[in-house]
Order: C-alpha cells, then structure tokens, then sequence
C-alpha cells in the first residue's frame, strides 16, 4: 500500500533514519528523520503560482513539540499545545536561517515547512533532527532549493569534542554548537561556550562540518529514491539595459550618498536617489517597475562592495578593522538595582538588571518536564530606534533571537545559585540601530548586571563581522553598520570575556564560507573585544560589592535535614507564622537549604533567629533574648530561640523572694534568660536573676547556697529480691528494708504517717519535698524546679 523509502546510516554512534511514503503523503516533501528514539516528522509545501506584484520570497517554518512525544500532558488550564514557545521560535529560526539563502533569486512561491516532534526520548536533542528533516522534505519535493544541507551539534567535554551529546553532556560540557552546512561550506553557526579559545571555537566547526556531510550524503541517497521532479523556472528577463539606464542616471547620487557618514542624511540622499530612479520607469509595465527596484538595490550594494574591496573604504569612513566610538555609563536609572546606558556609534541599549527572590523564577514547561530558570533576558527593538513607523507590541522571532543570542553571550560568567541566590532579569530596550544591537544588549547587559551587585566571572563584549565576498576577493570588517549588514554577506556575532569565547552565531546569503575567512573573522573578532572591553572598563571595571538599596536581600542557612519538617510545620502552619510575623520571605529546599529574603536586613534576621530556635538546641550557660508566654503559680515560661520555650521557676525570677509572680511579669514582655539545664528530655530550666535586663550581661550569682535538704538527697534503691518485707526507704534517710516478695508488712495495722510508711521494721519513705501534705507528704514539683 505504501511506497516507502529509507535510508538508515550510522552517526555519532547511532543509528539515523530518513524515511518518505508513508505519512503525510499529499505534501510536496514529507520526510520522518529518527535518532535513537526521538521522531520528527517534517511536511513541505508550495503555493503553484505567486501573487501579484509580489517581490520578497515567502518562506515560513514552524517547529512544534508535541507533549505525548514525551508522554506528558501540556501543564496549566489550556490541556493543549498552544502558541509557539520560547524554544519552539528560536528552533524555527534555527531551521529558517540556513535554509533561505539557498533559494534562487526571483522565486518568490510561498513555501510552508512544518516540524513537529513526534517522540522524544530525552536524550537526543530534536532540533538537529528537525533541521534534517527539513532538508531532506525541500531536497524531495521538486521546488528549487540549492540543498541539501545538513546539522550537527557539536559538545566539548574533557578536551574531546562530542557529535551530538545528550542533553546532560550538552549542559555539564564546555560548548554548546549547532552548525549547519551544504556538503562544501558552513552555512550558520550558533553556539554557547563556557570561555573557549578561537581555535577550539573553529575546530568544533569544522568537526561538525565534517558531521553534516553525511547527513547531506544521506539526504542525497533518499533522494535519489523518492525525490519528485524538479519545477521548471521561468527565465529570466534581460535586465541589462535598464541597470545601465539606472546607473547612468543615479549612480553618481548613490555614491554620494554612501559617503555621508550621519545615517539620516543618507538616508534621505538615498530616498531621494530611488525616487529619482522609479520616476525614469513610471510609464513602464509594473513588472519592469518591480524589477527597476530591484535593480536599484543591487547598484547600491554593488557601490558599497566594490569601494570596499578597492581601497578599503566603508560607508562612514572607517577602516576594516576600525570600532565606531564607544560610550559606556552605569547606574543611569536611579531606582533600578542595575542600570548601564551602552553606545556605540549610532546603536544605543538602555540595559537594566532586577534581582528577585526564588518565587521570581521562569517555570518552563517543555517535553523534559517543568523546570526553572533564574536568569532571564528580554530583549526590545521598538520602531523608533530606526526612525520608523511601525507595529509596538508583543516580541517577534527578530527579538525572541537577538535576547537569546545575548542570553548565551552572559550565561556563561554568571555566578552559582550557591554563589549568588537571586533570580536575574536583564531588560535591553533599543534606543537606536544601526548596527549589531543585540552585541550592544550583550555590552550594556554586562555592565548593568556588575551595577547591580552580580558578581559575574568577567565582563563580556561583543562586536558584529561582516563580509564582502567577489570571487576569490574578499575582505572581512569589524562592527558592521546596519547598510553593511544588508548589502554584505554574513553577519558573524562574537562574544566573550578576555580569556575567551562565550557565544558565537553567524548567518550568510550565499553558498557558504571557507575556513580561511572564518579564521581571519575569529582573530580580527577578538582583537575588536578587546577594544570594546577597555572602553566598558571606562565606566566600570569590576562588580559593585554592595547591592543597590532597592534590592532584596537572600541570606542562606543550612539545616539538618531531619529538622525540615519542624522549620515548615504541619500543613505549613510554622513557615506561614514565621513569613506573616517577620516579613521576610523564607524559601526550603529538600537538602535543608534556607533563603530568607527581603528589603529589610531587620526581617531576614528575625527570621533567621526563629528557625534557628527552632533547629538548633539550646546551649547551657548562653544568654538569649526571649519572651513571656504564659504565666503559672511556680514561675513563668519564656519562648527564646524562637521556636524552644523554658520555664523560670518563681525562685529565678529575682534574687529576693517573689510571692505573686503576675506582679512582676506580664506575659508578651521581652525578658533576658540564662539557660541553666537542659534535662535528657529537652525540657529547659531558665534563670533571669543572672542576667542584667537591660544589657544582657551575667550577673555573679551573690544568693548564699542553700542548706541540703532533710533526710538528704535521694540514694540509690536497694535491691529486689524475694520473700516477706515493706517497701523500705530509698535512701538514708530511710531503713535498709525490702521490697518483698509477699504481702507489705504492716497493712492490717494503722498506717500512720506516708513519711514513716515501711513494713519489717524499715523505716518510713522520705518527703518528696518540704512541706506537709494532708498525710504528711507533699505531691512535689519537677525534679530540675529547686526550692524557693
């Protein structure tokens, strides 16, 4: 029923299959791609015919990950997947970006590619997989695509490199690279490295080159199975006579233009340039019109380039190698915890960093199950920043991109959550373009967060490569302008700290680089971080040790274990009580790590005070401060510590003789306590007369030492053994009688007095305490209670 194709080859030590003809069969290309036990399933189509006065190439890709892939249930109220997800976007991107320069100029079809993830098995990451996938559904499906290419991750643990780790190695290694490549040259780059140097940086690369191609040879002998025929393109029009009309006459205004360096003015020299350039083809049929404006593009990039390649001159004037002037200043935003205001050119970040508590986490719900972030960084470009009109809202992919390219750029240097406790979020609003903006985040992000009291490894800069490629010819140039930008070849973003790498990404329109330009854009890339580097040091060279006024403040503690349930009470009852009495927010975790947090130190002490009464014992001869809690005949009881109440027997409330102990404590009132005993059962006996009330001191205990009591103190029980006799004193003050075996001497005769009850001749049983009792005996007070 099926007319299936596969091809099964062996990578990175496992077992990667393509297979076409079985599902999604009305799709131009659908192509299923399986890696240990990850599945992505990827469908293309395209529209037969293109619109009317249409002029741009319409590729859309959408990347999906399924919950049942990994056999979850999407989490929240909505049990569905809904709009696209942070990962979700940046992996359309991933796909998007080397796929679309391999189109041909003037197809300007509408191409859908669809990736959903099918099977997940928690290793093997799917977004390599979906990128193949891709690949391998657009080689299948007739249209014009200049593929196929391949992918391949690319980990770096204990000085190997690794063809695509699992997650776990991904996570703990030391780089994180994804490359993309036809099988001749790289076509898209995008990394995350803890510090790695430009050599190891472009060895991965080509280790993952090396990868991709058999992934593009198996994409090629799928192929050759299942592949439909290809689409015939309609040839193209002569356009040589009107670029030569064009030329001659706005050629010499473009140049002009290209030389004024201020950005508006050229922009409006240029505006006026095409205007003068589409009036010449007013009359003409609109599809001469649509490709005269076409054609003016290409004379613009044709000026730029070539003055480039001739003699080295750039748009404002500057060398290859030469960065814009840099201004950098911190603390700009008097309330924010950290602030930096980053200029470079005409391309400004507003950067501001927040620091919050544990609650403040991003929950991240994904095929890997909940988890949670505690650095985040959002990223802003509002149309203003380039003089534009335009849609304010909601962040698009562009955005979604450069804040995740500047996450990856700052991960790396960020401190342990040991070391530094807070959730980070770091803010960049784009104030002005016309450059790399998200290099300017990266920058601007830096500072703010060394404002703010972040101890980062090292600071981090950031600087945008482009290329000029004519045949053999060609000339890489540091910190590009937004026109160099669009009329070059790549944009290859570097960043990193002075001892190395933290991020990489680059992008090309055209069918890849070689080693060689690679190589030359990773050393001119460092010597342009340096530069950037001394320039931030300007404004601040090291981290603020103290932490804005505004910012909460996170103390640890670390308890046993065992003590966790006590600290967090039944139901939650002891935590509550803790957070709603002192204020300060208290967090646990299942290793007996506390954070207590808040804006005032006075809170977060208090807190930290109660749990330690709660888990730590009381030490015998230490002062704490408590207070009164209940009051009874024979003393009061003192909470101290927090969580540990004692008694102060009415004896140790004052060295003279206290007859009513609610004349001289009320309870709620603030007392100073000396611990005197703790028994065997943890009940505490508590002193104030030791202890001045106002200072805390001890005081010398001058009370003379009271005379032992009558009969002595309690000895030793004697011996049980058999046969007749009473119940004989317990002491010496007491006979030698013992308990016997038979009846109690003595019962059938009067009892007299309990202090001389004993049978056989043994002499009575002592008092308990002093004082009669209607018998003559005194029912007593707890042992560790002396005498008043």
């Amino acid at each position: 029923m099926f007319d299936m194709k596969k091809v099964e080859i062996e990578w990175g030590g496992q077992t990667l299959t393509l297979e076409t003809g079985r599902v999604a069969r009305q799709a131009d290309g659908a192509v299923m791609a399986t890696l240990g036990e990850t599945v992505v399933l990827c469908a293309v189509t395209a529209a037969k015919s293109v619109k009317e006065g249409q002029d741009f190439f319409p590729l859309t890709v959408h990347y999906q990950e399924k919950f049942s892939a990994a056999g979850r249930i999407p989490g929240g109220f909505f049990k569905r997947e809904r709009g696209a997800t942070e990962k979700e976007t940046l992996t359309s991107r991933l796909i998007d970006r080397p796929i679309r320069p391999l189109f041909p100029e003037g197809f300007y079809n509408e191409i859908n590619v669809i990736c959903q993830v099918l099977s997940y098995d928690g290793a093997n990451e799917p977004d390599i997989l979906a990128m193949v996938a891709a690949s391998a559904a657009l080689t299948i499906s007739g249209v014009p695509f200049m593929g196929p290419i391949g992918a391949a991750r690319v980990g770096y643990v204990d000085g190997e490199y690794v063809l695509n780790p699992t997650t776990a190695q991904a996570r703990d290694g030391d780089l994180d690279l994804v490359v993309a490549a036809t099988g001749n040259a790289v076509m898209m780059v995008e990394s995350e490295a803890k510090e790695l140097s430009e050599e190891i940086m472009l060895g991965a690369v080509q280790f993952a080159h090396k990868a991709c191609r058999q992934a593009v040879n198996a994409v090629i002998d799928l192929a050759e199975q299942a592949a439909k025929d290809p689409w015939e393109m309609a040839e193209q029009a002569d356009l040589s006579k009107a670029k030569d009309k064009l030329k001659k006459l706005i050629g010499k205004d473009i140049a002009a233009a290209y030389k004024v360096t201020d950005k508006s003015k050229r922009s409006n020299m240029l505006n006026e340039a095409r205007a003068k350039g589409k009036a010449a083809f007013a009359d003409a049929a609109p599809q001469d019109q649509m490709a005269a404006g076409k054609l003016m593009k290409k004379l613009e990039a044709e000026i730029v380039r070539g003055a480039i390649l001739k003699d080295g001159t750039r748009i404002d004037g500057r060398t290859t190698t030469q960065i814009r002037p840099i201004e950098a200043m911190v603390h700009f935003l008097p309330r924010a915890h950290g602030s930096a205001l980053f200029t470079r050119g005409e391309t400004q970040a507003i950067c501001t960093t927040t620091l919050g508590t544990k609650d403040a986490e991003q929950m991240i719900d994904g095929l890997d199950g909940l988890s949670y972030s505690n650095f985040m960084l959002h990223y802003n470009f509002p149309p203003y920043s380039v003089g534009e009109v335009g849609r304010f809202g909601a962040p698009g992919r562009r955005e979604v991109g450069h804040g995740k390219l500047a996450w990856r750029a700052l991960h790396p240097v960020l401190p342990s959550k040991d070391e530094f406790p807070y959730t980070i979020r770091v803010l960049s609003d784009i104030t002005e373009s016309n450059g790399s903006s998200s290099m300017a985040t990266v920058c601007g992000g830096s500072l703010s967060m060394m404002d703010a009291g972040v101890p980062l490894k090292r600071p981090v800069s950031g600087i945008a490569m482009g290329l000029i490629l004519e045949g053999k010819d060609f000339a890489v140039i540091s910190d590009i302008l937004g026109d160099e930008d669009h009329l070059g070849d790549m944009d290859f973003k570097v960043a990193g700290t002075s001892e190395g790498i933290t991020t990489m990404q680059m992008d090309i329109k055209i069918a890849g680089i070689t080693e060689e330009i690679m190589k030359q854009a990773l050393a001119q890339a460092k010597e342009g971080r340096a530069h950037i580097l001394g320039e931030m040091a300007k404004a601040l060279d090291s981290t603020r040790t103290e932490l804005s006024a505004h910012a909460p403040r996170i103390e640890t503690m670390q308890i046993d274990k065992a003590k966790i349930r006590e600290v967090i009470g039944t139901g939650g009852k002891v935590i509550r009580e803790i957070v709603a009495t002192t204020g300060a927010k208290v967090d646990i975790d299942d290793e007996g790590l506390i954070k207590v947090s808040s804006s005032d130190v006075a809170q977060i002490e208090a807190a930290m005070a109660w749990i330690r009464g709660i888990t730590e014992e009381a030490e015998v001869g230490k002062v704490y401060d408590g207070k009164v809690v209940n009051l009874v005949d024979f003393g009061a009881f003192v909470n101290f510590m927090g969580g540990k109440d004692g008694l102060v027997h009415v004896s140790e409330i004052r060295n003279e003789r206290v007859e009513k102990v609610a004349d001289v404590l009320t309870e709620g009132q603030a007392v100073k306590v000396k611990v005197l005993e703790v028994d065997p059962r943890g009940k505490v006996r508590l002193s104030m007369r030791v202890v001045d009330q106002e200072t805390g001191a001890e005081l010398e205990d001058t009370r003379p030492a009271r005379e032992p009591r009558e009969g002595g103190d309690r000895g030793p029980r004697g011996p049980r053994r058999d046969g007749d006799g009473g119940r004989g004193g317990r002491g010496p003050g007491g006979g030698g009688g013992e308990r016997g075996g038979g009846e109690r001497g003595g019962r059938d005769d009067s009892r007299g007095p309990r202090r001389d009850r004993g049978a056989g001749g043994g002499e009575g049983r002592g008092p308990r305490n002093d004082g009669p009792k209607d018998d003559g005996g005194d029912i007593g007070l707890p042992s560790f209670i002396t005498e008043n």
